[in-house]
C-alpha cells in the first residue's frame, strides 16, 4: 500500500492499512519508520535503523495508542541518537535503568541512611529531634524526589518556608543536616553537585557576628566559678564546667571527654584529645592539653565516685553522655549570662587574658589548637613549645583559683613575644 505525498503517510491511509493487512505486513513513512502488523494482528510502531553497520529493530509502540504524528517525533529523536552514535535500543534500557534508579533514591530514602549512619554517633535526643525535624519540614516538600533531581532553587524554597516561622535556629540546623545527606548522596555517586549549598544564602546572618559572649576580667571570671558553685545543677554539668573553665578547650571536647583521653598520674598530667575529636583535622598529631593542679585534684575526685571507664559526664538520662545544652543553659538561665559569656567564651577569655599579661602569641594559639595563619605558627605545631604550655595552664589554673577567692591577679612571668 502507497504512503501519503512524498512518500509520506496520511492518518487516513494508516487506518485503512490496519483494518485490510495482514499479519506480518510492513507500511513504511520513511526514515526507516514503519507500522508493522503483528503475528497476533496487533499494529505497532517501528524504526528499522543501522548502527555499527548492523540493521536493528526499534519498537515505539502499539497503534492507534501511539498516533503517526506521535510515532514521527520519536523518529526525529532516534535519529539524533544516531548521529551521536549511539543505539536507541541501548540507550533506552539505559533511560530505563537510571529511572528505575531514581525511584529508590529519593530524598527521603537517602535521608533515612545517612540518620541511620549519624545515629551511631548522636545522643538518642539530637538523633530523635534530627528525625522530626526532617518529617516535618523537609520529607513533605522533597521527600518523594529522586535526590539527583534536586536542584538549589528546590532547597532554597524548602528552607525559606522553614524561616518563615521566624526559627533561623532551626532553618540553619536542617540546612546544616541537608548538606550531609548530599555530601552522603555525592560519595554513594547518587547525585553530581551539591544543591544546598547555596540555598545558605536566603538566610540572614546571625544577629551577633562576633565572637561568642565572654568576660575578660579575672574578677568577673571568679565570680562566674562562685555562683556556679552554688548553683543548683547536676553533678556532670557541674564538673563539665570547671574542666571547660580550667582548660578552655570547646565544649564540643569537654562533653565527648572519654576517660581513656586522660593521664592523671604522670609527672605532668595530660588531657589528649584525638586529632579525629578536634576542629582542625589536617594535623597529624592530636591536641595535647596540659592540666593544672586544681583541675587534675577535682577530676581525681570525680573518677573515685564514677569510675574510670566510658565517659567523663556520663547522661543521667542514659544517653552516652550529657548535652552541650545542658551547660550553655546553665550559664543562660542558671547564671544569668545570656549575652555576657558562655562556656565557650572560655577561650577568648583565656587567650585574651593570657596575652595581656605576657604569653606569647603562638603560644596561646597552640594551646587553644586553633588554625594557625603564618608559617612559623605551623612550624611549631609539632609538639614544640610544650614547657611553655605548661607553665601557661598552671598559671590559668592558679589565677582562676585565685579569682574564686577574690585574690590579686598573679602575673604570669618571663612570658616573651
Amino acid at each position: 500500500m502507497s504512503g501519503g505525498i512524498g512518500g509520506k503517510l496520511t492518518d487516513k491511509a494508516v487506518k485503512a492499512f490496519v483494518a485490510q493487512s495482514e499479519r506480518g505486513k510492513k507500511l513504511a513513512d520513511g526514515g526507516g519508520l514503519h507500522l508493522f502488523i503483528t503475528p497476533a494482528g496487533g499494529a505497532t510502531w517501528r524504526i528499522k535503523y543501522r548502527i555499527d553497520g548492523k540493521e536493528k529493530i526499534y519498537s515505539i509502540g502499539g497503534y492507534p495508542a501511539v498516533s503517526l504524528a506521535a510515532a514521527r517525533v520519536e523518529l526525529t529523536e532516534i535519529k539524533s541518537l544516531l548521529r551521536e552514535n549511539k543505539d536507541p535500543v541501548t540507550q533506552r534500557r539505559i533511560n530505563r535503568a537510571e529511572s528505575n534508579a531514581a525511584s529508590d533514591n529519593t530524598f527521603k530514602a537517602i535521608a533515612a541512611e545517612w540518620l541511620k549512619m549519624k545515629q551511631r554517633e548522636w545522643s538518642a535526643g539530637h538523633y530523635t529531634k534530627s528525625a522530626r525535624a526532617f518529617e516535618r519540614d523537609i520529607y513533605p516538600a522533597i521527600g518523594k524526589l529522586p535526590i539527583a533531581s534536586i536542584t538549589p532553587a528546590i532547597v532554597a524554597k524548602a528552607i525559606e518556608d522553614i524561616h518563615k516561622r521566624d526559627v533561623l535556629e532551626t532553618a540553619t540546623r536542617i540546612l546544616q543536616h541537608l548538606n550531609g545527606v548530599f555530601r552522603y548522596a555525592q560519595a554513594k555517586g547518587l547525585c553530581r553537585d551539591n544543591p544546598a549549598l547555596p540555598a545558605r544564602e536566603i538566610l540572614p546572618r546571625k544577629k551577633d557576628t562576633g565572637r561568642m559572649p565572654a568576660l575578660l576580667e579575672f574578677s568577673a571570671l571568679g565570680d562566674i566559678l562562685r555562683r556556679a558553685d552554688m548553683a543548683r545543677t547536676s553533678p556532670s554539668v557541674r564538673m563539665a564546667h570547671r574542666l571547660c573553665a580550667f582548660t578552655a578547650a570547646r565544649i564540643g571536647n569537654i562533653i565527648n571527654a572519654e576517660w581513656k583521653e586522660f593521664d592523671l598520674e604522670s609527672d605532668q598530667p595530660i588531657w589528649n584529645i584525638p586529632r579525629t575529636k578536634m576542629k582542625v583535622k589536617s594535623r597529624l598529631i592530636d591536641h595535647r592539653i596540659p592540666l593544672c593542679p586544681v583541675i587534675v585534684s577535682e577530676l581525681r575526685q570525680w573518677q573515685s565516685v564514677f569510675g574510670s571507664k566510658g565517659y567523663v559526664f556520663p547522661s543521667p538520662t542514659g544517653n552516652k553522655h550529657i548535652g552541650r545544652e545542658s551547660i550553655e543553659k546553665m550559664y543562660r538561665v542558671t547564671l544569668g549570662l545570656e549575652g555576657k559569656h558562655s562556656p565557650h567564651g572560655w577561650r577568648s577569655s583565656f587567650s585574651t587574658l593570657a596575652r595581656d599579661n605576657g604569653s606569647a602569641r603562638d603560644v596561646v594559639e597552640l594551646a587553644l589548637d586553633h588554625s594557625h595563619d603564618n608559617e612559623v605558627a605551623r612550624a611549631y605545631d609539632r609538639g614544640e613549645r610544650f614547657e611553655e604550655r605548661i607553665k601557661l595552664f598552671n598559671w590559668w589554673g592558679e589565677q582562676l583559683s585565685a579569682a574564686q577567692r577574690g585574690a590579686a591577679i598573679i602575673p604570669l612571668k618571663n612570658g616573651t613575644d
